[in-house]
């Protein structure tokens, strides 16, 4: 069904679901070995439908891992209300709404990611609306985007698991491989990356990702010592905040930077941007606001000849990266898809871009027995 020309359409309800995934084996990190943190076993999703007086529905999500999940879902059930009987087309003008209906919480943590779950849903509304892929709906330059691995790649897996997952993730056509490193120990870092590397050899793109666990001198002495394996970037080597330590390791260091998946906001992200920080930049739009603070973002990127390699989520970041000018990578993970009936293509080193309506997602039956809260603010609410 679609609006007749000349005939506005408005939001008639919002349903909102918390949702508990369960993963298959506790996942660890830098951050557990340290201490600061516990493995992770589970991922809190926070899914919303918007539906309007035409019949359509648009489906977004954010998530939060080891903490958020209930205050994301308080936090989208109480500021929803102010969408109620708006044009869903508006979306700038519903986001900022949405920001002002909580400015007590702030623009960024949990309310910007609360916020980006019914953003994204708008999203998918309008595309959906239109015919066409996200993707499409933004503007694409590619139809495949080059896609790596991450999650064979944890602390917790040994070396012979290391080499196993690789091999899987380069027979299964994925294009590169990131390995987890801010071991305690360095030399076991430096000891599993040269395993790997020399497993795959010399032409396979191979990232790391110190989970922002080392200190300004060990990132130093450590990004040295990595040089020799010709990695593709060294990913949070510092505190997430330290846009100054990250841009003294960018000019110090021939290996590219990266960082950004922590921040909950674009003006987060434009203080690494003005420090000259990071190589390539790697927002996550479930956590800085949802695809309309991601595209003003994108615009920045690309001013300031940054690459792109959004973080998680590549059931949504397929779509986005997929309309940054310059080529992206998208991280492939593979914890999201029991949420869904479709599956991404993959194919010589890259993701393909779904053509399906909107971002392309339809929630399995699954989803019910994992969920845990569910409102729906509205007609029916």
């Amino acid at each position: 069904m679609s609006t007749a020309p000349g005939t506005l359409d408005r939001i008639r309800e919002i349903r909102l679901r918390s949702v508990r995934l369960p993963l298959p084996t506790p996942i660890s990190d830098a951050k557990v070995l340290t201490g600061r943190q516990r493995p992770m076993t589970e991922v809190a999703m926070l899914f919303a439908e918007v539906s309007t007086t035409d019949g359509l529905t648009g489906l977004g999500f954010g998530y939060a891992k080891r903490a958020g999940g209930p205050a994301q879902f308080a936090h989208a059930h109480e500021v929803a209300p102010v969408l109620i009987g708006q044009d869903p087309n508006d979306i700038a003008r519903l986001w900022t709404a949405m920001v002002w209906a909580g400015a007590s919480v702030g623009r960024s943590g949990a309310a910007t990611q609360a916020i980006a779950a019914i953003d994204n849903a708008l999203w998918d509304l309008k595309a959906r609306r239109a015919g066409l892929s996200l993707a499409k709906l933004l503007g694409a330059h590619r139809d495949t985007v080059r896609c790596y691995n991450t999650s064979g790649g944890f602390l917790h897996t040994p070396v012979e698991g290391l080499l196993d997952n690789a091999d899987e993730s380069l027979q299964r056509g994925l294009g590169g491989l990131k390995l987890k490193v801010g071991h305690p120990e360095p030399g076991v870092d430096l000891a599993r990356v040269a395993a790997v590397r020399g497993h795959v050899g010399p032409d396979v793109p191979l990232m790391v990702d110190a989970n922002q666990q080392w200190d300004r001198a060990t990132a130093l002495r450590m990004g040295r010592a990595l040089e020799q394996f010709d990695l593709v970037w060294i990913e949070e080597p510092l505190d997430a905040y330290d846009a100054a330590g990250h841009a003294r390791l960018a000019d110090a260091l021939d290996t590219p930077i990266a960082s950004g998946e922590m921040l909950t906001s674009v003006r987060e992200h434009v203080e690494l941007i003005r420090a000259g920080a990071v190589d390539t930049i790697q927002p996550d739009a479930p956590r800085i606001g949802g695809i309309t603070q991601f595209t003003t973002l994108m615009v920045l990127a690309d001013q300031a000849g940054l690459a792109l390699a959004p973080h998680y989520a590549m059931e949504l970041h397929v779509h986005l990266a997929a309309a940054y000018p310059g080529e992206p990578w998208v991280e492939h993970f593979d914890w999201l898809e029991p949420l869904f009936v479709e599956r991404i293509e993959i194919a010589g080193g890259r993701m393909v871009v779904p053509d399906r309506p909107g971002v392309g997602l339809t929630l399995s039956d699954r989803v019910p027995g994992w969920t845990v809260a569910d409102a729906t603010v509205g007609a029916n609410g």
